[in-house]
């Protein structure tokens, strides 16, 4: 095995791990919480399904790696509840360090091709990072709609919180936003979120 191979079975190897990390969110049908792997492929798969719902033209190759790889940082870094504010105030710091190390471990020319690409889904400004946010506060959305609103319930969420992530949906799909408004409002008249 050449060194180039070598250093991407390592990383393939490494980002195994991403199947560890628990979130707080419930698969549907009430089943056990899921997993970042689970999470970036369900959002990779929505994206896909879902484009004709984007605001704009979207590369949805580039959208789908990009849901692909937004949590693979969580290795290192922990998932971050969304709607935990402590933790909300370490979270880029925490995810800054576990990129440098995760795609450091990949070819320079592999390592700078994702670098850019996460951090394009950070910084939230092309089309194509705003319809994967789109994805990624929709499929948890979907799935806790899915559970009742159990998730929510548990953690105290207030409807605030949830509209205040989901002004990202907006910015990559006004339709999806409809829909979640929809299934937000739905919660309040249900006591599933504080209103």
């Amino acid at each position: 095995m050449d060194e180039r191979l070598k250093k991407q079975t390592d990383f393939i190897l490494e980002i195994d791990k991403e199947k560890n990390i628990l979130r707080q969110t419930h698969l549907s049908g009430h089943g056990r919480r899921e997993n970042d792997a689970e999470h970036a492929w369900h959002m990779a798969i929505m994206a896909y399904l879902l484009k004709e719902y984007a605001n704009d033209d979207i590369d949805i190759g580039k959208v789908m790696i990009m849901c692909l790889i937004h949590d693979v940082v969580e290795i290192d870094a922990g998932d971050t509840y969304a709607y935990d504010a402590v933790n909300l105030k370490t979270q880029k710091a925490r995810e800054d360090a576990a990129k440098e190390r995760l795609y450091s471990i990949l070819p320079a020319d592999q390592k700078e091709e994702l670098m850019a690409i996460f951090d394009e889904f950070e910084e939230n400004e092309t089309a194509e990072a705003r319809f994967a946010h789109a994805m990624d506060n929709f499929q948890p959305l979907l799935l806790n709609d899915s559970n009742g609103g159990g998730d929510w319930r548990e953690h105290g969420v207030s409807a605030e919180q949830v509209y205040g992530r989901q002004r990202k949906t907006r910015l990559g799909s006004e339709y999806l936003y409809e829909v979640t408004d929809e299934i937000v409002k739905k919660h309040i008249r249900d006591g599933n979120l504080k209103n």
